[in-house]
């Protein structure tokens, strides 16, 4: 799916006053990085790593695992494919709702795909037969989050089965995930993570993947030298190296989340799914998410995502990612707006 995600304001010439259609976090402050990425500007009058390799270093220093237990990609995206091109032809079972493009990625490269419901009962989930199982933790589009211990009784009760769990979103709640560690005891555990999510810098693209070493090297052999820019690695080791300059403020934004969803629920004509994150899924009960979309962009210069093209999902459904409280009241307004006015 190229063009089908969220954040698609290069459609139009139209200014996005404010963009709630993107799932990352709106109030990094980005000064310093900005300053440091000046000083390293000569850096692109040279080739970069072929693989990244300082920031991979750092990465493993950080999270007390081993060089060969990391791959840094261009975004968390280009892993999936990179895995799904490792292992062609493989059976994946995929959790849905959810990002589309674990099922682009897997048919691309001749998977047998089936899907199950995210909303499941895990303990009785049968694996049998399939080679790899994707879940998005927390997930998206939804917010839909899986306890650590839960996860880990359905890695360990199938051990035939590989579990790619994507972890771009790990930043966005106060849960104990998986950690990067965890794929030492779980070899058939890969850990997607991303660095540009939690940090307001989506386009430098900067993703890793955590694996055993035999996987990685497996991995290795379908790497396309230089994919991640010289820039994007000096950003990456930039962020790692001063945490105190990027601290989330995750519990106020997730306040500013729950006040929101009230307000958009109190509007009637819609409801909001329960989410453990900073984004949400709401149901339109009139309209159409299209149409909502395009007249909070056209009246209101307002951004949110017709999540209608994820898997499972209709063209009821719009997500929408908290902002800051004023903004938040801004986007209310606008939908009560289009709600009074709306066949």
């Amino acid at each position: 799916m190229l063009f089908g995600h969220g954040d698609d304001h290069y459609n139009s010439q139209k200014e996005v006053k404010i963009n709630f259609s993107s799932n990352v976090w709106h109030g990094a402050d980005l000064r310093t990085l900005r300053e440091h990425l000046n000083e390293q500007f000569y850096e692109l009058t040279r080739y970069p790593e072929p693989d990244a390799s300082s920031l991979k270093r750092l990465l493993a220093r950080c999270y007390e695992v081993e060089e060969e237990n990391i791959v840094v990609t261009n975004g968390s995206i280009t892993a999936f494919y990179l895995l799904a091109q490792t292992w062609k032809g493989a059976k994946s079972a995929i959790a849905v709702p959810s990002f589309v493009e674990y099922e682009d990625a897997c048919r691309l490269h001749g998977h047998e795909v089936s899907f199950f419901p995210t909303s499941c009962d895990l303990s009785g989930l049968s694996l049998e037969g399939q080679d790899f199982c994707w879940i998005c933790n927390p997930n998206n589009p939804d917010g839909r989050l899986i306890r650590r211990a839960e996860l880990l009784a359905l890695i360990e009760a199938n051990r035939q089965t590989v579990f790619i769990i994507d972890q771009a979103y790990v930043a966005f709640t106060t849960e104990r995930l998986l950690e990067p560690s965890d794929v030492c005891n779980h070899p058939n555990l890969i850990l997607i993570q991303s660095i540009s999510k939690a940090h307001n810098i989506p386009g430098l693209r900067i993703g890793y993947l955590i694996a055993s070493p035999d996987k990685v090297e497996q991995i290795n052999r379908y790497i396309i030298p230089w994919s991640v820019n010289a820039i994007a690695v000096e950003a990456g080791k930039y962020i790692l190296t001063h945490p105190e300059q990027y601290i989330l403020p995750i519990c106020e934004w997730q306040r500013e989340t729950a006040s929101l969803i009230d307000r958009l629920n109190e509007l009637g004509n819609l409801e909001v799914l329960p989410t453990s994150v900073t984004f949400f899924l709401a149901r339109l009960k009139k309209g159409t998410a299209a149409d909502l979309k395009q007249y909070l962009w056209d009246r209101h210069g307002l951004l949110i995502r017709d999540a209608s093209n994820f898997r499972s999902l209709d063209e009821r459904y719009i997500r929408i990612s908290a902002q800051t409280a004023a903004e938040n009241r801004v986007l209310v307004d606008a939908v009560r707006e289009w709600l009074s006015i709306s066949p």
